[in-house]
């Protein structure tokens, strides 16, 4: 079985499995990080997002063997080494933007992502950057205004 180092949240890990092994499994099963969730399993929902280079991309139809030598960070790997939130996350907090917390990691994430490009964004480019994440709670609202929060504190 082919092994891979991979650079996950500023660490290098070493993982022994299938090259046709989604990211996300390697993520979630091998190195026991819970950010990303499995949704649809076919990259159309975000809530397997992560960050790959400082990009949003989905994670559960990317294969391992495609990573190379990529940073990838995941919503643990948003908060700094003294535990301190990202502004995102702490914005999300703030906001009360969460619900049943399903689609939160892809929210985040693509916020992050956003937020890189784009720091400060109107309603429109934020509802344009979260057209790939699919929320049923009703919070968007909240989103959206957690996300100006974070864009008015970096």
């Amino acid at each position: 079985m082919p092994t891979y180092h991979l650079n996950v949240n500023g660490s290098q890990k070493i993982v022994e499995t299938e090259a046709d092994t989604p990211l996300l499994y390697v993520l979630r099963d091998y190195l026991e990080l819970n950010g990303p969730k499995f949704g649809c399993g076919l990259a159309q929902c975000g809530s397997c997002n992560i960050l790959i280079n400082g990009k949003a991309a989905t994670s559960c139809m990317l294969p391992v063997s495609s990573i190379g030598e990529a940073e990838i960070t995941t919503l643990e790997g948003l908060v700094d080494l003294n535990g301190k939130l990202n502004s995102v996350q702490q914005a999300f907090i703030s906001e009360q933007a969460a619900q049943c917390g399903y689609c939160l990691n892809g929210m985040v994430i693509m916020a992050v992502d956003l937020l890189n490009k784009t720091p400060n964004p109107s309603d429109v480019e934020i509802r344009n950057a979260l057209q790939g994440n699919l929320c049923r709670c009703g919070t968007h609202s909240r989103i959206i205004r957690a996300i100006k929060t974070a864009a008015k504190n970096p």
